[in-house]
């Protein structure tokens, strides 16, 4: 597997076949991240229905009950990543964020199923930053940006295999079945990422690729002394990297804005083909799984290529071709959004992902690029804490939010008002106004109401589900 460096220095410390097999098995471990991460999303539908819950409600769920303690803890873990075993931190946090996957099955109460995905942030957020640590010491910074891209390639396929599989198992059993079922396999993984992964030397990849002296060979230097206030100067260093230098600081911003849109949006995709269209949950996971495996992988990849190819020839590259394509994708999703078939919606939805995820891999090249090896983990987790306290926590709460406002208005509403019209009147509606969310709890009419009603709460919830994405994108 790892082949250790001879005495004469003649040899890298480790293959490039383990070297492939590591990264391997960081991708799978990402994916199994994203699997439990937004499954939620796939079968909040059904969720919803059954706890008789609001999209405010769904969106705290998918978002800042998750993203809370995942953000919070991310910095204190990355921390440890600097200091003790990477590989350990990241295969007891795989065991951690899949056991409270499944126990997100047995909840009975909203109350129940917020605390259960408090603990599978609690889980996450010992993943990405060590790993990003480890992948940067396995490769070296011309190659970083690609390794990283694969690496993000979890994202897509976590997003595709929890959409498939959470949509079929939840249409097919239940969705307390799904979670099951998709978080604990990932308590195996883990084992195996333990057993397989060797923690390399810190800052390796800076070596040279066969050195021909002894002196040559990169030796990982001292940890220093541990102490709250070296910790705080550590955390301080990285954060004026990421917030002093403009350029990386308009990164991390412009990747905060996207994904707040993102995030919140896509939150309720798969909810608004089941509303507006009338699929059932096996259909929506496999539609919306193949849209978001297929665009968001490809532009996930193409990023990571195009960025180191670029950015040979310039620096700015790693900045443009992000930029490019969110400008690039954001019309188009509204295009997508205002068709009137399911088919229609899928065919243009494939395109727009594939511009809007080359953002991801040039943004972690280059934070990773910006600091040494011993503050990478470190980096990695500081730019989470605002990219996902602020996007993760708040997009889909916001979005959520903003459908609840909408239904309120259109159901009130017997010709409902165009986009714009509907933001400002739902504002001014009259205290005696019918509560939407008391008349069709769970967005559906109670049992045995009249169709008209049925009818009604089914409209009222399909446009303000179109109108709330459309805002937040």
């Amino acid at each position: 597997m790892a082949d250790a460096i001879a005495s004469s220095g003649t040899k890298p410390l480790y293959s490039n076949g383990y070297k492939a097999t590591v990264l391997g098995l960081l991708l799978a471990t990402y994916t199994f991240n994203f699997i439990d991460r937004t499954i939620i999303a796939t079968i909040g539908q059904a969720i919803k229905v059954d706890l008789k819950l609001t999209d405010t409600q769904l969106g705290l769920l998918g978002g800042l009950y998750f993203a809370l303690l995942y953000t919070i803890l991310g910095i204190p873990i990355a921390r440890l990543a600097e200091r003790f075993n990477r590989v350990t931190i990241i295969s007891a946090s795989l065991v951690i964020w899949s056991g409270f996957t499944a126990l997100c099955g047995s909840a009975a109460s909203f109350a129940q199923l917020a605390l259960y995905r408090f603990g599978v942030g609690i889980g996450e957020a010992g993943c990405s930053p060590p790993s990003h640590s480890l992948i940067s010491d396995y490769y070296a910074p011309k190659q970083r940006a690609t390794a990283l891209s694969i690496y993000s390639f979890g994202i897509p396929l976590g997003t595709m295999f929890g959409a498939v599989a959470g949509g079929w198992l939840a249409q097919e059993f239940s969705w307390r079945v799904a979670f099951v079922i998709v978080g604990l396999p990932g308590i195996l993984l883990a084992v195996i990422v333990k057993l397989v992964v060797k923690e390399p030397p810190r800052g390796h990849s800076e070596m040279k690729e066969a050195p021909l002296e002894a002196e040559d060979v990169v030796v990982e230097p001292p940890k220093p002394a541990f102490s709250m206030g070296n910790e705080f100067r550590e955390m301080w260093a990285v954060t004026k990297v990421l917030f002093g230098k403009w350029p990386v600081l308009h990164m991390v911003l412009g990747v905060t804005i996207a994904s707040f849109g993102s995030y919140g949006s896509g939150a309720f995709v798969p909810s608004y083909f089941v509303r507006a269209f009338g699929l059932d949950l096996a259909q929506v996971g496999l539609i919306t799984g193949l849209i978001g495996g297929f665009s968001a992988g490809v532009g996930t990849l193409v990023g990571g290529f195009l960025s180191d190819w670029a950015g040979k020839k310039s620096a700015k590259w790693y900045a443009l071709t992000p930029a490019l394509g969110l400008l690039i994708c954001t019309p188009i999703y509204i295009l997508a959004y205002l068709q009137t078939s399911w088919e229609a919606t899928a065919m243009i939805l494939l395109i727009p992902g594939v511009f809007h995820y080359v953002y991801l891999a040039p943004t972690f090249g280059v934070v990773q690029n910006s600091v040494d090896p011993r503050r990478r983990a470190t980096a990695t987790a500081i730019l989470f804490f605002f990219l996902n306290l602020i996007a993760l926590g708040g997009g889909p709460v916001f979005t959520g939010w903003l459908i609840d406002h909408l239904a309120q208005y259109n159901f009130n509403t017997q010709n409902p008002a165009g986009l714009i019209a509907a933001l400002f009147g739902s504002f001014g509606l009259p205290e005696t106004a019918t509560n939407f969310a008391a008349a069709c709890p769970g967005g559906v009419a109670p049992a045995g109401s009249p169709v008209a009603l049925a009818d009604q709460c089914r409209t009222t919830l399909a446009l303000a589900s179109q109108q709330g994405i459309i805002v937040s994108l």
